[in-house]
C-alpha cells in the first residue's frame, strides 16, 4: 500500500480522468518499460520504436494543447506518468525531457510557425527532442556558453560542443543554447532549434557510459559550421535565450523532483517487501529493531518529501511556482532520495549491491539527480539570494 495518503492535486473535478490516466499509464509502463531495463542498459538506449509506440497511445507531450497535437493536459498528467515509470523500475526513457521540458519550450517561446511545425511531431513521436546545455566546461554557468551561432544571410552558423545531453543519440530536434552575440553575456544568449536530418556538419559523438541511469542515452554533440535556418530561432528574436531558460527552469526542476520522490516511495515499498520475506537468525529482518527503526525513517522522509513536493505541484498547476520554490523542492527531495535509496541498499545486505536487483538501480540512479538540472550546490545559491 502507498506510504502516504493520495496527494491533493489528484483530487477535485479531474479525479476521474486523472485515476484513468494512471491505469493507462501503468499499463504502458508495466508492458513496455519494465521488461526491457537489461537490454536497454547494454545498447545504452531505449529502442526507437518506443517513442512511436507511446505517441500512438497519447503519452507524448501530455500538457500540450490539443490544437498543437498534444494531450491538452495539465502537469498533474505529466507527474502521474513520473510516478508510474518509477513503480516500473525505468530510468531509462528520456520523455521527460522530450514532453516535459522541450516541447514546452516550444509551445511557450516559440513562434506560431514553429509550434505548428514542431509540436504535432514531438506528441506523435516522429520526432524526439533534446535540449543541448551543457559544453565540456561550462555546466550551469549558462551566461557563458562558448557554442556560438553566427547570423550568416538567412541561416546562422552554428560552432561548438555539447555533453551530457539526455536523447542525444536519438533526437532530430535539439534546442541548442548558444551565443548569438558573443561579446555579451546572457544578452547574447539564444535558443537556436536544429532539425538534425540532412544537417551537414552536425556529428554525434560517444553515448557516454555512466555509472547509473544505463539505459537512458547521454552523448555528445558536436557542431562544425552547421547552417541553422534564421526561421529555427526560438521566439524569432536574438537574445532571448537566458529568459527563455529562466522561464522554464522551474518545471524542469519540478519534474526532478517528481521523479526523486516517486524513486524514494519505490525503494521503500521494495525494501518493506524484501525484509518481510527474507529472514536471518530465525526470524524476519524486519522484526530487527534496526531494521524497522531505519525503515520508520525512511518512511517519513517519503512523507515530508511528499507534502512539500505536492505543494509545490499545486502552486505550479496554479502558475505560481517561483524559482527559489523550484530550487527548494529539487534540492530536498535529490538529497534524501540519495539517503533513503543509501539506507534501503543496506538492508539488502550483499544483494542490494547484485544489479540484478532493482534497489542497485535506484541507489546508482539517485545519484545523478543532485547534480542534473542545476547541481544542488547552485539551487542552495538559488535559495540565499532571496534570504
Amino acid at each position: 500500500m502507498p506510504l502516504t495518503q493520495r496527494s491533493s492535486w489528484l483530487e477535485g473535478e479531474n479525479k476521474a480522468d486523472l485515476d484513468a490516466f494512471r491505469e493507462l499509464a501503468h499499463a504502458f509502463c508495466q508492458k513496455e518499460l519494465a521488461p526491457n531495463h537489461e537490454r536497454w542498459s547494454q545498447a545504452k538506449q531505449v529502442d526507437r520504436e518506443l517513442w512511436h509506440k507511446a505517441g500512438e497511445v497519447g503519452l507524448l507531450c501530455l500538457s500540450i494543447p490539443e490544437e498543437y497535437g498534444g494531450g491538452g493536459g495539465t502537469f498533474a498528467h505529466e507527474a502521474i506518468l513520473l510516478e508510474e515509470e518509477a513503480k516500473a523500475g525505468d530510468d531509462a526513457w528520456g520523455n521527460a525531457v522530450h514532453s516535459g521540458i522541450v516541447a514546452h519550450y516550444v509551445n511557450s517561446c516559440g513562434t506560431e510557425d514553429q509550434k505548428k511545425r514542431w509540436l504535432p511531431k514531438l506528441a506523435s513521436g516522429e520526432l524526439v527532442g533534446a535540449i543541448a546545455m551543457t559544453e565540456p566546461g561550462t555546466g550551469s554557468d549558462l551566461q557563458n556558453v562558448k557554442t556560438k551561432a553566427i547570423k550568416d544571410g538567412d541561416h546562422f552558423v552554428l560552432n561548438g560542443a555539447k555533453t551530457f545531453i539526455t536523447n542525444g543519440a536519438q533526437a532530430e530536434l535539439i534546442i541548442v543554447v548558444a551565443k548569438t552575440n558573443p561579446e555579451e553575456t546572457a544578452k547574447g544568449v539564444s535558443l537556436v532549434v536544429l532539425e538534425t536530418e540532412d544537417a551537414e556538419g552536425f556529428r554525434r559523438g560517444r553515448i557516454l557510459d555512466k555509472v547509473g541511469m544505463k539505459g537512458q542515452d547521454t552523448a555528445e554533440l558536436f557542431f562544425d559550421d552547421v547552417r541553422v535556418p534564421v526561421e529555427n530561432l526560438l521566439g524569432g528574436q536574438e537574445g532571448l535565450g537566458f529568459v527563455q531558460l529562466m522561464q522554464q527552469l522551474p518545471q524542469e526542476r519540478l519534474i526532478i523532483a517528481v521523479s526523486a520522490v516517486a524513486a524514494m516511495e519505490a525503494a521503500v515499498e521494495q525494501t518493506i517487501a524484501y525484509t518481510k520475506e527474507r529472514t536471518a537468525f530465525g526470524r524476519e529482518i524486519f522484526t530487527f529493531q534496526n531494521t524497522k527503526f531505519t525503515l520508520a525513517e525512511c518512511a517519513t522522509e517519503v512523507a515530508v518529501c511528499k507534502a512539500f513536493l505536492d505543494q509545490c505541484i499545486e502552486r505550479h498547476l496554479e502558475g505560481e511556482l517561483d524559482v527559489t520554490g523550484a530550487a527548494m523542492v529539487k534540492w530536498w527531495t535529490t538529497d534524501r532520495l540519495s539517503r533513503v535509496a543509501d539506507e534501503c541498499l543496506q538492508l539488502f545486505g550483499g544483494y542490494g549491491y547484485m544489479t540484478e536487483y532493482p534497489i542497485s538501480r535506484a541507489w546508482t540512479s539517485a545519484r545523478v539527480q543532485r547534480i542534473f538540472g542545476g547541481t544542488n550546490e547552485i539551487m542552495k545559491e538559488i535559495i540565499s539570494r532571496t534570504l
